[in-house]
């Protein structure tokens, strides 16, 4: 090798050097230190329900979300505004669109599923299991096929006539698009509640409340739950992912996770409670928590997947 050609060389290897030294050996898209953006503190939008629950977003990045003791659904659009959706919901609890931009809801009055349109008509897609009724729907999440995931947790409630469940076990089950008769597809829960799945839908979450733990799952290509194991021990209630990958616990305030499950971050919520989450906002940048008889706005600096 000439003088000159080592000279180029050794030239080139400096500048790659520097360039890796000054990117960390990461892209750009790099997870930021904190999710939670800079200086940024948690908005009260109002404390005027019974208790909030089951926060979902449609295409615009509008937020959707139940009083669930007073039987109706909220909106809180992306200008900020809040105004009532929706009456007579069935009690719903959880709520998550579709790929067809209707509001799926797990109904508790009557223990079913509803599919309810922009304007407010509702369907009811699910009503039992093998001729049970079904404990009380929780939770849910669409995958690209527009089937329905969903946690089947009992909690008494003092409107309904029964005293005692149907069904003798908890489990989450899948109501594949187009059917009305759900399956098992994870089981050995203490009481499920709160479920999310991946964006690529390969992986799914579950927060089994009753025994203080959240699972992670591979989802099958017949939407069985397998792989089990145990991504963090702590009582929560809803779920959600980011798009780095972490995981948002509602519980006692929200807990948010890494990849690997290790609590990178609490985020102190001014409330007995918080129940659940997910991200809005035409960037799906604001972190939408609903908490006992309160709802807040968080800025972040991550996005949201659902």
């Amino acid at each position: 090798m000439t003088s000159r050609s080592l000279l180029l060389s050794l030239l080139s290897i400096s500048i790659l050097t520097s360039v890796a030294c000054k990117s960390g050996g990461q892209s750009t898209g790099s997870a930021p230190a904190t999710p939670v953006a800079p200086g940024a503190q948690p908005v009260l939008v109002s404390k005027e329900f019974s208790f909030t629950e089951g926060p979902a977003v449609d295409k615009a990045g509008n937020i959707f979300f139940t009083d669930q003791p007073n039987d109706k659904i909220w909106k809180y659009d992306t200008e900020g505004k809040l105004s009532l959706f929706l009456d007579k919901t069935g009690r719903a609890n959880g709520l998550y669109f579709d790929r067809k931009g209707q509001l799926i809801a797990c109904a508790d009055a009557n223990n079913e599923l509803w599919s309810i349109t922009p304007e407010g008509k509702s369907t009811i897609l699910m009503d039992n299991y093998q001729g049970k009724k079904m404990n009380g729907p929780n939770d849910l999440w669409i995958d690209k096929a527009n089937g329905i995931f969903f946690t089947d947790p009992y909690y008494q409630r003092d409107y309904w006539t029964r005293k005692t469940p149907e069904l003798d076990k908890m489990h989450v089950y899948y109501l594949a698009a187009g059917t009305r008769t759900p399956v098992v597809v994870a089981d050995s829960f203490a009481r499920p509640n709160g479920i999310v799945g991946s964006k690529d839908g390969k992986t799914m979450y579950v927060a089994d409340i009753g025994a203080g733990k959240i699972y992670r799952y591979t989802v099958e290509k017949d939407a069985r739950l397998t792989n089990r194991t145990l991504f963090a021990s702590q009582t929560a209630d809803g779920i959600t992912l980011d798009n780095q990958g972490n995981l948002y616990a509602a519980g006692n305030g929200v807990t948010v996770y890494n990849p690997k499950g290790e609590k990178i971050q609490h985020i102190p919520i001014p409330e007995k409670w918080t129940a659940n989450l997910c991200f809005g906002g035409p960037k799906r940048d604001v972190l939408f928590i609903t908490a006992s008889t309160a709802v807040y706005t968080l800025q972040m600096q991550v996005k949201g997947v659902e």
